[in-house]
């Protein structure tokens, strides 16, 4: 069990305040680490560092990161390195996904055809050209010291499409239609995954993606239905059920993968 200790190392959770954010500090630190928490709010981020720390009886600290900001990433580096030293793991978990406040506005918001294009640039500046300056800035260091693992958070709907049928209530009226940003960005995050496998082998980097599952997290019943149908398993995941699949990439349980898509799904893609 020695290969999935992290005693020693420093790893860095983007959109570490998320609901699975908060699990992936949680996991990495049971395991041994250093948790850097990184969130646009930094006193959030700060406050449960300590709570983290404290449940693990390990160490941990918060710092405020803005994925998009070049500035802001190169600041929470020099940050962690002050401070630790190293930086050992980063988990490019920061994303967002289109939610639309106005109900009644949300069917035609979210349809292909009418769907505005802020949404589609803004969903790609922040989930794939934040998970590039992210790598790169704070996967240099790493590169630099031939040593490192980068897991990159993506998704099923990055293999394949959104099943539509599952926003549709049980009357047959379709609520909303999941938008063509998040599966676009998603399948951007593998492709990214395989070209820096492929570019920092060399130098001891290790990258690897994650493509979780849903979440269960208070969705509608007949959404939580539908979706648990549709899954080999029979149920949407639980917040803790990625925690082993982090610690797996993060360590040298995983020394001989990268470029590699670790697909954690409930068997969604197996049909």
């Amino acid at each position: 069990m020695e290969q999935f200790s992290l005693t020693g190392r420093t790893a860095i959770v983007t959109g570490a305040l998320g609901l699975l954010g908060r699990e992936h500090c949680s996991a990495l630190s049971e395991a041994g680490a250093r948790v850097v928490a990184a969130d646009l709010d930094g006193g959030a981020c700060t406050a449960f560092a300590g709570e983290t720390a404290a449940g693990e009886q390990g160490e941990a600290m918060g710092v405020s990161l803005d994925v998009t900001s070049e500035q802001s990433i190169r600041e929470a580096r020099d940050a962690i390195l002050r401070r630790y030293g190293t930086i050992d793991i980063l988990v490019n978990n920061a994303a967002i996904n289109d939610r639309f406040e106005n109900p009644a506005a949300a069917l035609e918001e979210s349809r292909f055809e009418s769907y505005p294009a802020a949404l589609w640039r803004r969903s790609f500046e922040v989930n794939v050209t934040g998970m590039f300056l992210c790598s790169q800035i704070f996967g240099t260091v790493m590169a630099s010291r031939g040593s490192g693992s980068i897991i990159n958070i993506a998704s099923t709907y990055g293999i394949v499409a959104p099943d539509q049928s599952l926003y549709r209530t049980p009357d047959g009226k379709q609520r909303f239609y999941k938008t063509p940003a998040y599966p676009a960005t998603k399948g951007a995050v593998l492709a990214f995954t395989r070209f820096l496998a492929a570019y920092w082998g060399g130098k001891g980097v290790r990258v690897n993606a994650l493509s979780p599952g849903g979440v269960e997290n208070a969705q509608d019943r007949f959404f939580v239905e539908q979706y648990s149908a549709r899954t080999p398993l029979g149920r949407m995941a639980a917040p803790s059920d990625y925690r082993g699949a982090i610690v797996f990439l993060a360590s040298d349980a995983s020394a001989y993968m990268t470029g590699a898509n670790l697909v954690v799904d409930g068997g969604w893609t197996a049909w």
